[in-house]
């Protein structure tokens, strides 16, 4: 009977020999030095970041206070809430259970509590308006009724990254998703969609998002994903305005190409012989925040993807230029308010740079230039800006004066870009998996930009 049993199992172990292969994991790079500090950097950071979404959550309605400043130590939270941070408190849970700081069952719930919220919240043709109170979900009209193309297409982000991340929402978010028609932003006489409808007054905004190589292009991109606007109005989109044009802060360069039938000027702006398309006001979430979920690098390498790294090269020229010992030029909470700062000659019409840098367009850089995010976060510590929450909003570096503040839309940036970061791009593939992020995947592969 051993003898029977031995010549069994050596059998078996021959026939299990002889088979093929199963597939096995790449082997990965090896980590350096270096890279294994910012990756052991990084996680800390992110768990540290989103005790700001754990602590200033609304635990009944699911939503996100707008800001939280502590001035004296004293916690002053802002009690409202926009479209934007809700997709961004989406995404950054997401990111906070891809790193551990969440199990699966804990992010789900979080979500699916403010989910409930959204069904019940008062919205516009299925959007959403610019701000709402965060203890009951009701419309908060002391800063008017505006319904925002952008906030709008950053909730829609955050659903459908919710619903590919958790098919057991899906249907949820799915629904809602569905229900926010674009259309109704949207002027087919210049194909570009309105900045947004002022509800009060009962009209659409007269201004238009014209400019692609701003943050609304994500909302441009997802409403033609879901067939709410055409195909043809990516192409309807400036890259650099018209060159005579003459108020821009540059007369751009160029040439005109046709996609789609559509004849576009592919414009383009020079920085010490850098050439690159330029955002409205030269910050850094103008230029990034989109590829938080669009797959510009992956796609758009001659396009969006190469941009981005331009983008990000110039911040960090400029600010040396500048003598400032960090860099990250974005809009960003000021001591007594709120302002937008930018690289003057990455804009149309650059903002201004007084020394103030924020860490989230730091956060927003890492696929592009890690190691010099790496060591600008030391920089930035230095300047004791890293608190119970992450990083404070901004610093002036000129001045050394720190903000003492946390902004939801800026936590939220940093989580995400990090968890893209050190978890494969995983927000992005999310939004890509579904068919409204996956459709209009040709407008990015297809397209140069005149910047090589």
């Amino acid at each position: 009977m051993k003898k029977i049993f031995l010549f069994t199992v050596a059998l078996l172990f021959m026939i299990c020999a002889a088979l093929p292969a199963g597939p096995t994991a790449k082997p990965s790079k090896p980590e350096t030095g270096k890279e294994k500090a910012l990756t052991k950097q990084l996680e800390s950071i992110s768990k540290q970041t989103y005790r700001y979404f754990e602590d200033f959550t609304d635990e009944e309605t699911g939503l996100t206070y707008d800001a939280v400043r502590t001035d004296d130590g004293e916690i002053d939270p802002e009690k409202h809430t926009s479209p934007t941070n809700i997709g961004m408190y989406f995404m950054s849970t997401i990111a906070a259970e891809e790193s551990g700081t969440l199990s699966e069952e804990e992010a789900i719930s979080k979500i699916q509590t403010t989910l409930n919220t959204l069904e019940e919240m008062e919205t516009w043709n299925g959007l959403y308006y610019n701000w709402y109170y965060t203890d009951d979900g009701s419309l908060m009209t002391d800063w008017g009724e505006f319904i925002s193309t952008v906030d709008n297409g950053w909730l829609s982000a955050g659903l459908i990254v919710a619903g590919e991340a958790y098919p057991e929402l899906n249907e949820q978010t799915s629904d809602l998703v569905d229900d926010m028609d674009y259309s109704t932003l949207y002027d087919p006489e210049v194909g570009q969609m309105h900045g947004g409808y002022d509800a009060a007054a009962g009209s659409l905004t007269d201004h238009h998002y014209g400019a692609l190589y701003t943050e609304p292009r994500v909302a441009s991109y997802l409403s033609i994903g879901k067939g709410d606007v055409p195909q043809s109005h990516w192409w309807e989109m400036e890259r650099t305005m018209p060159a005579d044009w003459d108020w821009q802060s540059q007369t751009p360069e160029g040439q005109t190409e046709t996609y789609d039938g559509i004849e576009v000027f592919e414009g383009h702006y020079t920085y010490n012989d850098q050439k690159y398309v330029p955002s409205w006001g030269g910050s850094m979430f103008e230029a990034l925040m989109p590829q938080l979920v669009m797959k510009e690098k992956e796609l758009g390498e001659d396009a969006l993807g190469l941009n981005n790294q331009r983008h990000v090269d110039i911040q960090i020229e400029y600010a040396e230029e500048q003598g400032y010992e960090a860099w990250g030029m974005s809009p960003a909470a000021t001591p007594d308010d709120y302002k937008e700062f930018g690289a003057a000659p990455l804009g149309h019409e650059g903002y201004e740079s007084d020394g103030t840098v924020t860490p989230h367009a730091t956060f927003l850089a890492l696929g592009y230039a890690p190691m010099e995010a790496m060591e600008n976060i030391q920089t930035l510590k230095s300047y004791d800006t890293y608190g119970k929450y992450g990083f404070l909003d901004s610093v002036n570096v000129e001045t050394g004066e720190v903000t003492e503040a946390y902004l939801a839309l800026d936590q939220g940036m940093s989580m995400v870009a990090i968890a893209n970061f050190l978890h494969d791009g995983a927000i992005r593939d999310y939004f890509h998996q579904d068919e409204i992020g996956k459709k209009p995947e040709e407008l990015l592969e297809k397209e140069e930009f005149s910047i090589k």
